[in-house]
């Protein structure tokens, strides 16, 4: 049988993402929570193994892990709301100090503006009503949003279940598509994605962890309010790379507006947080999840964007750990390999343009460039 020419391999491809994008977009409220399903499990495996170890029935140890994720997940909701409950409780407060702030803000702009304060009330006035027509659209679409956000927690306790009592199966489904002679690629593939969805997750709910100990008990010392509150939404929100701490810094300038009539204690937070991320970005987390995923910068960024418009918030943070097991398998797959490349940190210090070595697919090329992007600084 005559191979299909280049051209007609990469149309295929290109259409295949196409087709792929388009299954997100229609079936969101379906791939969305078998994702994470997946993720999911592959982080309950270890737990699932030491219960069977111990020779507990597979339904019981299935059923046990996922009550450990639960009583995890509880633990954060619980501490989430108990501190924005001592927020509302500083209500009136808050809202005393958001007048002062908005009527400094009024001052400062009649003096730099023609607009007087009778002025500035009246737009507000006529902005106002423009916000409340929206509202109302909107109110429609949040109550949409919130009852999929319930079918979602719903639905992925099941899935994980199902995912992990019918573990075998799915890897025997997996093992049929390939020729034998690539089932050994397949498995180290499956051991390799396993291991990067691990160090990954945990090592992100570790991030969490510090992170809202780091940020919320040095605000806590310097004494900002609502300090741990601040640090628990940045450290989760940090999670979706670059845009996440965008949105973080953005909240807690907000909260510390809120709960302050001055401004030192913004910019404290603002330093701190910028010595936080630091500490994090170049000490902490290379060393916990270490250099098994190495996505370039321009590939995380893209795939952010591409995540949030085809799934909303929940593609934002699956986007990383669903780029890493694309690369693995694309590294292991021969008519894939360039997308691995793409997707790739190891940036060669010569020009392909220059150096015709570089232009090869072969494994040894690969290596050296892998050998030379670990020696680097992270």
């Amino acid at each position: 049988m005559n191979e299909l020419p280049l051209t007609v391999k990469r149309s295929v491809e290109l259409l295949g993402l196409c087709l792929l994008g388009l299954l997100v977009v229609l079936g969101n409220s379906i791939v969305m929570p078998l994702l994470m399903a997946f993720f999911m499990s592959v982080v309950l495996l270890p737990i699932y193994r030491k219960l069977r170890k111990k020779r507990i029935p597979e339904v019981l140890a299935i059923v046990l892990s996922i009550l450990c994720l639960a009583i995890l997940v509880g633990l954060i909701v619980y501490f989430l709301s108990t501190q924005i409950g001592i927020m509302v409780r500083d209500f009136p407060q808050i809202k005393a100090n958001v007048n002062n702030h908005l009527t400094s803000l009024s001052n400062w702009i009649s003096r730099l503006t023609h607009y007087s304060t009778k002025e500035q009330i009246q737009i507000i006035n006529e902005q106002n009503n423009k916000l409340m027509d929206f509202a109302g659209s909107f109110l429609s679409t949040t109550a949409g949003s919130v009852s999929s956000v319930l079918v979602f927690v719903g639905l992925l306790p099941i899935y994980i279940f199902l995912m992990m009592f019918y573990k075998n199966l799915l890897l025997r489904f997996i093992f049929m598509w390939f020729k034998p002679e690539d089932h050994k690629k397949v498995e180290d593939s499956m051991r390799e994605t396993e291991n990067i969805i691990k160090s990954y997750l945990v090592g992100l709910l570790i991030q969490v962890t510090y992170m809202t100990i780091l940020l919320g008990g040095i605000l806590m010392i310097i004494g900002i309010k609502h300090a741990l509150l601040i640090g628990v939404i940045f450290a989760i929100l940090n999670l979706i790379p670059y845009i996440g701490a965008l949105f973080g810094n953005i909240i807690a300038v907000l909260l510390t507006l809120s709960s302050s009539n001055e401004l030192w204690p913004v910019i404290t937070v603002l330093l701190v947080i910028a010595g936080v991320q630091f500490l994090d970005n170049n000490i902490l987390m290379p060393r916990i999840v270490g250099s098994k995923v190495r996505i370039n910068a321009l590939g995380t960024l893209v795939g952010v964007f591409v995540g949030g418009l085809l799934a909303g918030v929940s593609g934002m943070f699956l986007s990383l750990p669903t780029i890493a097991v694309l690369k693995v398998i694309f590294d292991r797959t021969e008519s894939f390999k360039q997308w691995g490349v793409l997707l790739g940190d190891e940036k060669p210090e010569n020009s392909p343009m220059t150096t015709p070595e570089l232009r090869s697919t072969s494994d040894e090329v690969q290596h050296e460039l892998k050998e030379e992007s670990s020696k680097k600084p992270l």
